[in-house]
């Protein structure tokens, strides 16, 4: 109508917001069939070469080992899988690199580290397990947790920190340590939320015990004092669980190869990662400066206890040993 009154064709390309070469093949398609030029009748485009029976057998051989189909390698590569699809005798695929990847990624599929899980092997699993999580959740004021943390030793540490963008700071390497490692024996209360320990030369049973006895003494009250533990021999000593009887104390073992049912596991990950990572003890480098370093972030840590970088380290240690997992258990599936 605007071309009919006069109008040109910038005018009306300004006007209907369109570019002037779609204006004028408008006017001439109209010019040729009239009305019909605005209901255009596209083809569709180009068919599609690749079906979704192709699509799901792409799915599935990424999947798959590639050992399972004969090659020489341990994982695919978006090349060597195109290539393998190209000449698979059972079904050819031919795909270009991009788009294989689209289809991998439109199927939630991505190119991940492999991950390990040692399933536990104690025939009595269950049943700890289920102590473990009925007094965590029942009585947590009466429960407490303790683990060995280690071994330490004195080399720089590798991390994170702040610096000059493509300037990160550089720590020495180090291939002589004679200091000896050590272990640090944490104590952890879950309804005080309060932790605390010291480093030791070795694991024994005397540094267990003693470590037990600071357990009892923050519940001085005579009433039960439940300690989680793994099954690490210089917990269990003879002469640990004569102590223990004797002083109200049950030792709630975790099941073997499952230490990450320890609640004191996850607050290792913030010790870790305030104070081992990104570490260097050039001018004392010595045992000593270590552990005056792991009870000056004890002392931060049991003050600023619901911290929100405290909690993040706890969720991401969590989250390590317990991914897909509850309790060592599959996740329930909501209703």
């Amino acid at each position: 109508m605007a071309s009919a009154s006069g109008t040109p064709v910038p005018a009306i390309a300004n006007l209907v917001q369109a570019d002037e070469d779609t204006v004028r093949g408008v006017i001439h398609r109209f010019n040729e069939i009239g009305l019909g030029a605005l209901d255009p009748r596209w083809a569709g485009g180009r068919p599609r070469l690749i079906s979704s029976a192709d699509e799901a057998f792409i799915v599935a051989t990424a999947r798959a080992r590639p050992a399972k189909h004969g090659q020489p390698f341990t994982h695919w590569s978006l090349r060597k899988l195109a290539a393998y699809l190209a000449d698979n005798p059972e079904r050819t695929v031919t795909v270009g690199r991009e788009r294989l990847r689209q289809i991998l990624h439109a199927h939630r599929i991505s190119f991940q580290r492999t991950r390990t899980w040692k399933e536990s092997t104690d025939p009595d699993k269950d049943a700890k397990l289920d102590r473990i999580e009925y007094l965590t959740a029942v009585c947590p004021y009466r429960c407490f947790a303790f683990d060995q943390f280690g071994p330490l030793s004195i080399r720089p540490a590798h991390g994170v920190g702040w610096a000059d963008q493509g300037h990160p700071d550089r720590l020495p390497a180090t291939y002589r340590r004679t200091h000896g490692i050590r272990y640090f024996h944490g104590c952890y209360s879950l309804g005080d939320d309060q932790l605390w320990g010291v480093t030791r030369e070795r694991k024994g049973g005397q540094n267990t015990l003693a470590a037990l006895k600071s357990i009892r003494a923050a519940r001085p009250d005579g009433a039960p004092v439940y300690v989680i533990c793994d099954n690490l021999s210089a917990n269990t000593t003879p002469k640990i669980r004569r102590w223990a009887a004797r002083n109200n104390v049950e030792l709630c073992l975790t099941p073997t190869y499952a230490s990450w049912a320890n609640p004191i596991e996850a607050q290792f990950g913030p010790l870790r990662t305030f104070t081992m990572s990104n570490s260097n003890h050039p001018n004392h480098p010595n045992h000593p400066t270590l552990a005056h370093r792991l009870q000056d972030y004890l002392r931060w840590r049991n003050t600023y206890a619901r911290h929100p970088t405290v909690l993040q380290a706890q969720r991401r240690e969590r989250a390590r040993s317990e991914r897909q997992q509850h309790w060592g258990r599959p996740r329930t599936q909501a209703a």
